[in-house]
């Protein structure tokens, strides 16, 4: 009999950001529920001392020391993972950078393209290289982390929003890619969260005011299992629920 306390038993779980906040949350949350967790960020210590949480609570892990723009990097990730596994059950696309909130005009090249690159080019290499494992998967699921500002078109966050907005036309175009397959593509949209990136931008937002990480991780963690059967749609935090990527709240 299947534990049902453990719903993702045996699944492979690529996370990439997971080394604080919504990423190591959601690592934690997912390597409770069973999964091994492959876990991607930049900074190794951050990812030992996840790795030290999930080993607390009987969990499983393998740590990724990579820098989301390394193209390479992340093609020879998914050849690690094809010779080990042979598949990919869960990928989640969380690494992110805030950038410079100022006016479009003040915006110096170097910033967008760096923005430009984590938060859309990192991920299209993600869905690039990992689709084939994604789909040999039983159940396949895809989720991207995006962000309101991609929508609301709120002044000084131009080129953040822009990555966002870049992100959510990937994730539509990959779910109708992957429509009669077993993967299931959506994004999802935690809304202002307690999290480093967050106080970088708006330093004076009290963080008691703000959704713990551990609470969006907790709503994550159905989008990421076989009994989630939406696609091309994008999850609101604070709605409850999958919205239309044409009719946002």
């Amino acid at each position: 009999m299947a534990d049902t306390s453990k719903p993702l038993a045996d699944r492979i779980a690529l996370i990439t950001g997971a080394s604080r906040g919504i990423g190591a949350a959601l690592a934690l949350e997912l390597a409770k529920a069973g999964a091994h967790v492959v876990a991607v960020a930049r900074t190794a210590g951050g990812l030992e001392e996840l790795d030290d949480r999930i080993k607390a609570a009987g969990g499983s892990a393998t740590l990724v020391p990579l820098d989301m723009k390394d193209m390479d990097g992340i093609a020879r990730l998914a050849l690690a993972l094809h010779e080990r596994y042979g598949r990919l059950d869960i990928m989640v696309g969380n690494a992110g950078i805030l950038g410079p909130l100022s006016p479009l005009g003040h915006v110096e090249p170097t910033d967008w393209d760096n923005l430009f690159a984590v938060n859309v080019t990192a991920n299209w290499q993600l869905i690039r290289t990992m689709d084939p494992l994604l789909r040999a998967a039983p159940a396949g699921r895809a989720v991207f982390l995006t962000s309101g500002l991609s929508w609301r078109a709120q002044p000084y966050t131009g080129a953040y929003a822009a990555t966002k907005a870049a992100l959510n036309a990937l994730v539509q175009v990959y779910a109708g890619e992957t429509a009669t397959t077993n993967v299931k593509v959506n994004a999802f949209n935690p809304g202002p969260t307690r999290t480093r990136m967050y106080a970088s931008g708006w330093p004076g937002v009290d963080p008691a005011t703000l959704t713990p990480p551990e609470d969006i991780a907790k709503a994550l963690v159905p989008l990421c299992t076989a009994a989630c059967t939406e696609s091309g749609k994008v999850y609101d935090y604070r709605a409850g629920k999958f919205l239309e990527f044409r009719t946002p709240a």
